[in-house]
């Protein structure tokens, strides 16, 4: 009858077990990180193009003579609506490029060259003027009910260059998780915003004008080079 020999030390056996166990049950790591610049840079395009302090101005001429009840009852509307669009381009807006047959890397160049344009405007105090002009012509009682819609929702809030700004951010942040961040960023500046529509009055007393004037060139160059950098990577994909 063959013997049963037993190694000398019988820890050995459950150490042995347990290294197997261990290296054959165990997960394999993952890191799950956002860049953080990548986050800075979403915030500070959508801050940019969407521009709480130039619509907290134009608001004071779009909502002159109603109260402060009908006042925060539109920033509402119109916030929410303007995040809807932001929020659905956000999640379908590569797939309706897909489905139009244009390129990542063109509508990149494309956005890019929008988006300059609209910073050109910003820096040379074009951008104002023109908003300013699309209110103007509102100051029906019937209209008001729709302001929230138009202008103020679009195409104030979600525009040209937020739009483009959006899809052109969303194929930067493609996995889910980052999906959710890149909404959350958005909701963030809606947030900042609502705020400041429901504010214009006391935010227009403290920035004053010259202060409005120096934020926004200022913040047009920021909108600049981030467009620039757009049409860049662009060109790059373009070309390889």
């Amino acid at each position: 009858m063959p013997k049963i020999r037993l190694a000398s030390d019988p820890s050995a056996f459950a150490r042995r077990a347990e290294g197997i166990s261990w290296r054959g049950l165990s997960a394999p790591e993952t890191s799950i990180m956002i860049n953080s610049d990548a986050l800075l840079n979403a915030f500070a395009t959508y801050f940019v193009t969407i521009d709480p302090p130039g619509l907290a101005a134009i608001s004071l001429g779009l909502t002159a003579g109603l109260s402060r009840v009908e006042r925060r009852s539109i920033a509402a509307r119109g916030t929410i609506i303007g995040m809807v669009i932001l929020i659905a381009f956000t999640l379908v807006g590569s797939a309706i490029l897909g489905v139009l047959g244009i390129t990542m890397p063109a509508f990149r160049v494309a956005g890019g060259l929008l988006l300059f344009y609209i910073a050109a405007e910003m820096v040379f105090a074009k951008r104002q003027q023109r908003r300013g002009e699309a209110v103007d012509h509102i100051p029906t009682p019937a209209e008001l009910q729709g302001m929230a819609v138009f202008p103020l929702a679009v195409p104030l809030v979600a525009g040209p260059g937020a739009i483009s700004a959006t899809i052109l951010l969303s194929e930067q942040f493609a996995t889910p998780l980052e999906k959710a961040a890149l909404v959350g960023i958005l909701l963030s500046v809606g947030l900042i915003l609502y705020i400041m529509l429901i504010l214009a009055d006391r935010v227009d007393r403290f920035i004053g004008e010259t202060g409005r004037t120096v934020m926004t060139r200022l913040l047009g160059i920021l909108l600049a080079a981030l467009s620039v950098q757009f049409i860049a990577d662009g060109i790059k994909a373009l070309m390889s």
